[in-house]
Order: structure tokens, then C-alpha cells, then sequence
């Protein structure tokens, strides 16, 4: 389903607490970095996924190169791409050995052919809309 309602994007921030951040970057100021960081402070696991970093540590996780690479269950992708290029995470996303609750796309990032075709597979999708801000303001 793709989320557009307050109530549900609150559900989803305050029940699914484990995050894949697809194109977390170490640059502490930039989104990618400083709103996972955000959510780790406020009690979410974080696994970053960047194949340029794989292997580095963040948060207490090491980073992989695809999202195949995650072992444990993930609630959400959080995504950090351009509109067009979420597209080439949609079959990494499929192929995870545990599939994601909730897959987000954020503040910027649309695309709904994407939005539609993991919806149609059973995820719950959120776009255009920051993780961090939503907390903020929301919880």
C-alpha cells in the first residue's frame, strides 16, 4: 500500500524500528548521514548500505554493498537515490532474504511505477517525505 496518511507514516515510525539506509554517505553533513544518525540517537537500528563503504562501521553496523548483504529481518529501506535512480534498488530490495515492511523514499524522491510495483508485492511505501523531520514533528 502506499502510505500518504499521517496516522499511518506515525505507525510505521513508531512500530518499525530497524532501518537499511540505501545510500548512506559519511559525510556528517549531509542527509544521508545526519538523519540516520538521528535515528540511531532516537533508538532505530541502522545499517547503512553503500557498496563504496562497505565494510566501514556506522552506529554500531557494519555497512554492506546491497541489501541481499542483510542477514536480519529489516522493517524499513530507507532510500537516499535520486527519483530515477530508485529504480536500480528495486530488484535488491526484492531479493532480500527478509523483505521489508516499509520501504521509504525521502524528502525529494518520487517515483511511483516503483512506488506501485513493491506496493503490488506487499510493502508498504512512503515517498517524498524526511524520516527525521516526520519524527520530529510527529512523535
Amino acid at each position: 500500500m502506499i502510505l500518504t496518511d499521517i496516522k499511518d507514516v506515525t505507525h510505521v515510525l513508531q512500530e518499525q524500528k530497524v532501518v537499511a539506509v540505501v545510500g548512506f554517505h559519511r559525510d556528517p553533513t549531509k542527509p544521508a548521514h545526519y538523519v540516520p544518525e538521528y535515528l540511531h540517537r532516537q533508538g532505530y537500528t541502522v545499517i547503512p548500505v553503500n557498496p563504496a563503504l562497505a565494510g566501514e562501521t556506522y552506529f554500531g553496523h557494519k555497512v554492506v554493498a546491497r541489501l541481499a548483504d542483510i542477514e536480519v529481518p529489516v522493517d524499513i529501506v530507507d532510500v537516499f537515490r535520486r527519483s530515477e535512480a530508485v529504480l536500480e534498488h528495486e530488484a535488491d530490495i526484492l531479493s532480500m532474504v527478509h523483505a521489508p515492511k516499509t520501504v521509504w523514499l525521502q524528502l525529494g524522491i518520487r517515483n511511483d511505477a516503483f512506488a506501485e510495483r513493491l506496493s503490488a508485492r506487499g510493502m508498504d511505501v512512503i515517498q517524498d517525505r524526511c524520516m527525521l523531520a516526520d519524527h520530529r514533528q510527529y512523535l
